[in-house]
């Protein structure tokens, strides 16, 4: 199954439980939810930006070196064809 079985999830759920106190697990996982969309929200973002980067602020540059070097490899010469 892996690393962790039922018996060890429980233990770490009991010490969870006994380190916290069941008041404050709602609270925590409120909190863990928020976090965790916070989190997604802003890898939404950062990957819509680096698409946004990546496809408006090629280089010219860049843009005729791989017309002439397909490769993209700046040790190989340039094609001629």
């Amino acid at each position: 199954m892996g690393a962790f079985g039922w018996p060890h999830l429980l233990i770490i759920l009991a010490v969870i439980l006994l380190l916290f106190g069941a008041a404050k697990l709602p609270a925590l996982a409120k909190s863990m939810g928020q976090s965790a969309r916070v989190f997604k929200g802003e890898m939404k973002a950062m990957k819509s930006e680096d698409a946004v980067v990546n496809t408006d602020a090629v280089n010219p540059a860049q843009r005729e070196d791989s017309a002439t070097n397909p490769t993209n490899d700046p040790g190989a010469p340039p094609r001629t064809t």
